[in-house]
């Protein structure tokens, strides 16, 4: 996947200031679904290795509960951390 954080927006001048907005609203979206992706990528792995001893046509109970806790924890982590660096952010600007 490229990086279109280094897009330069004034290189497109056959695009009106509308057009540019819009542009890089997508551009954002699109960043933020690639970033979803990745941590729903990553937990999966991390909560699979964690919970599941081996694969069956099923998840016992157990291995169930795992994965809802496992999953449960790293979204209230990254939320947490989320936050945090939210308020550092907040307190830097003002």
């Amino acid at each position: 996947m490229s990086d279109f954080s280094s897009f330069d927006m004034t290189s497109a001048s056959s695009t009106d200031g509308a057009d540019a907005s819009e542009l890089q609203r997508l551009i954002a979206v699109e960043q933020q679904k690639a970033q979803f992706q990745a941590q729903v990528h990553n937990f999966t792995d991390v909560c699979w290795d964690k919970c599941v001893d081996k694969p069956s046509t099923k998840l016992d109970s157990r291995t169930e509960t795992c994965l809802v806790s496992c999953v449960e924890r790293f979204i209230d982590t990254t939320l947490t951390i989320t936050n945090r660096f939210s308020q550092m952010v907040q307190k830097g600007t003002h």
